[in-house]
């Protein structure tokens, strides 16, 4: 019996060592395979490689954060990217990244490459700067472009000279005539202007228009119906404004001659503005002379009764409210100080103005 018992017990016992054997097989696989993720994680950690070679990386507006883990695996500076994006996670991170181009370093780690995107340090780009003087005409603009850029005289000439180009609510006023010696003479706003490298000069042009727009949305809620009481366009206000500002230095004095050029057409008398005049040389003169007076140009103020074609320079903002808000006088003369204070001296009679102009020729003496 005995005997027969343990016969019995032995196919249960290598039964058991097999299924034994088999569990310690499964565990050792899945500790294996822990200690093989396990690495792998932690290896996916680490930075790569390090280099100096710098690597660009450009973030569009609206990535996700897959789309920028995705961008990093990419361009080498990752080993995985789906590891970045866990870790993005655990950290609570990825919400403030921003957009635009980067440069980082292979052997970057997770928390260096992550304060740089919340940062938005991002790569400065080469820029152009071109300042454009109160005052200044399309020639001069011109000019002055094709010193501080890259742009083309001749190409920003013909833009600014096309009949059909930028055409908005501002620009609507401007006659079709072709007494116009520049079509958006006037109309590029003075300023400061930022421009990356390679943009056109089409883009300056579509900037200054728009940098107009806004300066104007600056003025007071009524500037329009002040220009419709005084039954003028926006193009007729921006050339007496460029008239104001070729004409006046002292600031106080712009509402002043504004109310000149007021009167003047009220009466029909001919503004007889030197800088009308002067408008028709490449350089301006130090004095005009009689024979100057006798050009025949419809901006020769001194010939023609009325405003000129159009604006003559580039106004300020300043200029452009004296324009529409010009202070009411009963002056109709002036003429420029010879103290040097650059201001004028003001006149209801033509004999009062001869008695100025004799007054300052005085003081220059």
């Amino acid at each position: 019996m005995v005997h027969e018992e343990e016969e019995l017990l032995e196919p249960k016992r290598s039964k058991l060592k097999l299924i034994l054997l088999i569990v310690s097989i499964i565990v050792l696989l899945v500790l294996g395979t822990a200690g093989g993720i396990g690495l792998f994680i932690a290896n996916a950690l680490q930075p790569v490689e390090a280099s100096d070679q710098e690597v660009r990386v450009s973030i569009p507006q609206g990535s996700s954060s897959t789309q920028i883990a995705d961008e990093l695996k990419n361009k080498g500076l990752i080993k995985n990217s789906s590891i970045f994006m866990y870790y993005l996670k655990y950290k609570k991170e990825g919400s403030k990244f921003q957009a635009g181009e980067y440069a980082m370093k292979p052997g970057m780690t997770f928390v260096d490459m992550i304060d740089k995107l919340n940062k938005g340090d991002v790569v400065k780009e080469d820029m152009m700067r071109i300042t454009i003087p109160e005052g200044y005409t399309i020639e001069q603009i011109a000019a002055k472009m094709s010193e501080q850029t890259t742009w083309k005289k001749e190409t920003f000439l013909g833009l600014v000279d096309d009949p059909a180009g930028f055409k908005d609510d501002t620009t609507a006023s401007i006659p079709d005539s072709k007494n116009l010696r520049h079509r958006l003479e006037g109309y590029i706003f003075p300023e400061t202007y930022e421009f990356k490298k390679g943009s056109t000069e089409k883009e300056f042009i579509e900037r200054s228009l728009d940098q107009l727009d806004k300066k104007l949305a600056t003025l007071p809620p009524d500037w329009k119906d002040k220009l419709k009481a005084r039954n003028l366009t926006i193009h007729q206000m921006l050339t007496i404004a460029s008239l104001i500002e070729r004409e006046v230095v002292v600031d106080d004095e712009r509402a002043l001659v504004s109310g000149v050029i007021v009167n003047r057409l009220k009466m029909n008398m001919p503004l007889q503005i030197d800088a009308t005049v002067q408008y028709l040389f490449d350089k301006s003169k130090d004095r005009l002379l009689e024979k100057d007076l006798q050009i025949q140009s419809p901006y020769n103020t001194y010939l023609n009764t009325g405003l000129p074609p159009g604006p003559i320079a580039s106004p300020s903002l300043a200029s452009i409210k004296a324009a529409i808000y010009p202070e009411e006088t009963k002056y109709v003369y002036y003429v420029t100080k010879k103290d040097g204070s650059k201001g004028h001296l003001f006149a209801e009679t033509y004999e009062e103005h001869k008695k100025n102009i004799a007054n300052s020729k005085k003081t220059s003496n």
